[in-house]
């Protein structure tokens, strides 16, 4: 979830309006957030978060175990997958403005189902998870966020389980073309292919098509 969303939640937090909250607004798993009005926002992580260089290919959360941080990206993109026998399937892409970390140990402890991996040379911000939740609890607006955060999640992969029923592996494709370009121009053909849930030839036939 990218900030963009999140500053407009704490903005209508702070005018007493949370009820109307992000219901209006639409959830974008790859959002690029470079706002004005984020700034401030921004600069509060920056100055409470650990700022780190990661190369690519870094394992910020390993599938089958506990996530360790919440990293927020800075700059870079990361992809998020899982193993299904033996095969990497990509589900999620996550670029500038977004949060990163396993959405089960952050809310049971639990392992994680998936991975995250870097794919760019990324700058994040990282907070350990145990100090992120006792900010949860000593701050009402930032466990508001985070409660947010976690639906607009749940909206998204709605959203994904549904595309892939109903919508050909085409019209997903030209859709994130039209929505996503910044997935096309940045991410390997072949995490793109597993992301639609096809091989790197179909999509490549795909591509070729007028």
């Amino acid at each position: 979830m990218a900030l963009k969303q999140l500053v407009i939640m704490q903005k209508r937090t702070e005018q007493g309006s949370l009820s109307a909250s992000l219901h209006d607004q639409p959830f974008n798993p790859a959002y690029i957030c470079y706002m004005p009005e984020a700034a401030a926002f921004i600069d509060r992580i920056k100055s409470a978060y650990t700022k780190e260089e990661l190369p690519a290919k870094t394992l910020l959360v390993r599938e089958g175990a506990s996530a360790r941080k919440l990293y927020y990206i800075d700059k870079g993109c990361c992809r998020c997958w899982f193993n299904n026998d033996g095969t990497d399937v990509t589900f999620q892409f996550l670029f500038e403005g977004s949060f990163a970390s396993s959405l089960e140990t952050m809310t049971s402890g639990a392992p994680s189902w998936y991975s995250i991996e870097t794919l760019e040379p990324t700058v994040a911000y990282s907070v350990p998870i145990e100090r992120f939740r006792n900010a949860q609890e000593n701050n009402p607006l930032a466990k508001a966020s985070y409660l947010q955060y976690i639906e607009q999640g749940l909206m998204h992969f709605q959203q994904l389980f549904v595309a892939h029923i109903k919508d050909s592996p085409e019209k997903r494709y030209r859709e994130l073309l039209a929505n996503h370009p910044e997935i096309i121009r940045r991410i390997p053909q072949h995490y793109i292919a597993s992301f639609l849930g096809i091989t790197s030839v179909s999509l490549s036939r795909i591509r070729n098509r007028k």
